[in-house]
């Protein structure tokens, strides 16, 4: 069965700033577009790559994907108005009649060889794997600005990306999340455990894992990046 990477990387980074989107910002002298699909494509597991883009700079994907001669690419997409249907469309794209996919987000540039290895080899078991890190921090429910309950710390994690699927799974999840007009997913274990389709089984993510979200963010991704 073949593995593939799906890079999400449509997002527009309104909370970024900037001319352009976060994802073709430059770190350690690449774009963060770059870095993301470096690591799937350096990657002994990872069969074929499939890119998601804001439309408006398909073109500039083209040309990045160019210049580097990726020989794992095999497709470029324009993306959804949100991260579920870019997610869809990615999925979507793959021809296999079954196959691993690993969904991620381009916005995490410093995604590890070993995490992605990892995610492959908890595939052969289970159909559903997400990649967390316990949360340092203690997480509060708040509602109406007062506190309503605190979680135990000791149960929460930090969820990341790639989020992997047997392929069959995560396409019958954005079919019902299609019904759905009254749902919202940030990502897509989400959808797994909304529409009760199966056990997500959870991968040791890393600290270093980060996702570019501030200018700032940039800062420490550089110096990861550069080890």
């Amino acid at each position: 069965m073949k593995n593939y990477g799906i890079i999400l990387g449509s997002g527009t980074g309104n909370r970024f700033g900037g001319n352009l989107p976060k994802q073709f910002a430059k770190i350690a002298g690449k774009t963060i577009f770059e870095h993301a699909i470096n690591a799937f494509e350096q990657s002994d597991v990872i069969d074929g790559i499939i890119v998601v883009v804001t439309p408006k700079y398909i073109d500039k994907a083209y040309e990045i994907i160019g210049e580097n001669k990726y020989k794992k690419v095999l497709k470029v997409l324009c993306g959804g108005e949100t991260r579920t249907e870019s997610s869809s469309i990615g999925v979507s794209a793959v021809d296999d009649n079954e196959a691993n996919v690993l969904i991620h987000d381009c916005a995490r540039p410093c995604v590890s060889q070993r995490i992605i290895s990892d995610c492959v080899k908890a595939l052969e078991k289970n159909d559903a794997v997400g990649v967390a890190i316990p949360s340092s921090d203690t997480i509060i429910q708040v509602k109406d600005n007062f506190i309503e309950s605190i979680p135990q710390r000791s149960s929460l994690r930090r969820i990341q990306t790639p989020q992997c699927f047997r392929l069959s799974l995560i396409k019958k999840a954005h079919e019902l999340a299609k019904k759905d007009k009254e749902a919202s997913f940030t990502d897509d274990c989400g959808l797994i455990v909304k529409y009760g389709l199966g056990k997500v089984y959870i991968v040791e993510g890393d600290m270093n894992n980060i996702k570019i979200t501030y200018p700032e963010d940039l800062f420490l991704a550089t110096k990861i990046l550069n080890k």
